[in-house]
């Protein structure tokens, strides 16, 4: 009973630990750049990174099963990488995890860069400071607490996801079942007991996370 309850927490966290990882890096530079520039064609390009956040994630779901699907490019390029199709696999988890995460650790970190002042960064560039290091030690820094409370509630929202990681990934005991889908199967199934206990983990987890959160921005 204990290591059926452990494994689909585990796959849990595993995924949530390299998709978080993912996340937080790609939407804290996208959140960097779209924050400072202007360009034509900006409100469509963030409105098209938002949907994930609105759409139904059966909808995100079906779009990734097309995107990576065996007859489109993208997905020969990665089946001839992996030398097996990438659906139904655990990255396959780790990608619906990332589309689904990203709107909201971009929408945050593009909050915290815009409330930095420009003139501090523009001093640190007098001072003989490049980008990069203007990007490190100054606008990061100034955005920390955004970055962060984006970081937990990606991470959270990665270790709730359910739709788009079921159509994508399946439910595989012990190669693609992730707490939410394992509590699904569960309540199927009958073990509502197994199922009480999943969800008291995922409460638990996410009550601490956001609790950090709260702290943080207080």
């Amino acid at each position: 009973m204990i290591e059926e309850f452990l494994i689909p927490l585990k796959l849990s966290i595993k995924v949530a630990i390299v998709s978080g990882l993912i996340v937080i890096v790609l939407g804290t530079i996208a959140g960097r750049i779209l924050s400072k520039k202007t360009f034509k064609g900006k409100i469509i390009l963030e409105t098209i990174l938002m949907l994930p956040l609105v759409l139904p994630p059966t909808v995100v779901g079906f779009l990734l099963i097309v995107l990576f699907g065996r007859q489109s490019i993208l997905g020969k390029t990665v089946e001839w990488f992996f030398k097996q199709p990438i659906i139904f696999t655990w990255w396959a988890a780790v990608i619906a995890s990332i589309v689904v995460a990203f709107p909201l650790m971009y929408q945050s970190a593009k909050t915290g860069f815009r409330g930095v002042d420009r003139e501090i960064e523009d001093a640190a560039r007098v001072s003989g400071a490049n980008e990069w290091q203007v990007f490190f030690f100054i606008s990061i820094p100034l955005s920390f607490n955004s970055i962060i409370t984006g970081s937990i509630l990606s991470i959270a929202r990665v270790l709730g996801e359910f739709g788009a990681t079921l159509m994508f990934a399946g439910n595989i005991p012990g190669e693609t079942q992730t707490v939410p889908t394992a509590i699904y199967l569960a309540i199927d199934s009958g073990n509502m007991k197994m199922a009480w206990l999943w969800v008291l983990s995922m409460v638990l987890i996410s009550f601490i996370m956001l609790i950090f959160v709260q702290f943080k921005q207080k």
